[in-house]
């Protein structure tokens, strides 16, 4: 019997503008197809979607969950995930991604230096947070993307207070989630949970450097093991998500600082410049000082934030 084809997957960049970190999706655009993509996609930001029409499934960690009209999504980070409407139907969403830790560290006093680490212990089905059951969860959403849409004065200050408000009500949901599941003996972790202590580590200590033998024991597994696990989880090395993490880091530096180049290179955990030149081109498609100038003029002229997708990965 030929063995199930592993389906592809993609990294997502979303690059978000330094001032405000937060980018609204909305409009007939985002229509999803009743054709299931044979792509499954993470990106580098918490995404909320809500789902204006029709039904469909989500797909995580290989379990297709049913949505409908009303249903708000939660997505992690590093949660690789695909999403198909019923057939014959295009649903209509709206997606808001944001930064967690940019938008909120600094109103927090706690000894958690991880603000997004309730939510990648979620279980696949927990994603999905009807509007029946969560109404505070629906309300909160919508009205953060009549902010983002209609941009009345004061409207990132109104937004900004609206998102402090959805994520800590995810926080309280998850965290209760997570009790539940931490009292269940036979529960089993799923694929992703495996290697979430490894995409926590990564996150938190991208900038020093990395051993691929610390990593496999933060999991528990043997150096081999653990990479022919990360690999079939995220569809790419251990070392290449390293490098991924840290060019998205250098990113937010040439975007928001006048640091030069080396200067941010050695801060993101480069050896050489000329190193960090050769993954940053091979990852964005073009040089940092190319990118710089970009993202610059971009943000000068308002322009909507880039999306990039990581051929790399595929």
């Amino acid at each position: 019997m030929p063995r199930k084809k592993k389906p592809v997957i993609e990294y997502r960049h979303y690059s978000l503008p330094s001032q405000f970190p937060v980018l609204l999706l909305d409009g007939e655009r985002w229509r999803i197809s009743e054709i299931k993509s044979d792509h499954l996609h993470f990106h580098n930001c918490l995404e909320i979607g809500i789902c204006h029409s029709d039904s469909g499934f989500i797909e995580v960690e290989g379990t297709p969950i049913p949505f409908k009209a009303g249903d708000v999504t939660c997505i992690p980070r590093y949660l690789p995930h695909t999403t198909y409407s019923s057939p014959h139907t295009a649903s209509l969403w709206s997606y808001i991604f944001f930064s967690p830790e940019e938008l909120f560290n600094h109103l927090f006093r706690s000894s958690d230096d991880n603000f997004e680490r309730p939510l990648p212990n979620m279980k696949a089905s927990s994603c999905i947070l009807g509007k029946d059951k969560h109404p505070k969860v629906y309300m909160l959403a919508s009205a953060i993307v009549d902010e983002l849409k209609q941009q009345k004065p004061y409207y990132q200050e109104s937004a900004h207070g609206l998102l402090l408000s959805l994520y800590i009500e995810l926080l309280r949901i998850y965290s209760k989630k997570e009790e539940r599941m931490d009292q269940k003996t036979d529960h089993k972790l799923g694929d992703t949970l495996v290697i979430s202590p490894v995409l926590e580590y990564i996150y938190n200590n991208y900038m020093a450097p990395i051993s691929i033998d610390d990593l496999a024991d933060l999991c528990h597994l043997s150096t081999t093991h653990f990479r022919r696990k990360f690999r079939e989880i995220m569809g790419a090395s251990p070392l290449d998500f390293v490098y991924s993490t840290r060019i998205d880091e250098a990113c937010k530096l040439l975007r928001s600082t006048e640091d030069s180049i080396l200067s941010i290179s050695e801060k993101v955990g480069f050896q050489s410049v000329s190193s960090f030149n050769r993954c940053f081109a091979k990852l964005m498609g073009t040089s940092p000082r190319a990118w710089r100038k970009k993202a610059l003029q971009s943000e000068t002229q308002s322009a909507k934030p880039a999306i990039l997708e990581f051929s790399g990965w595929l």
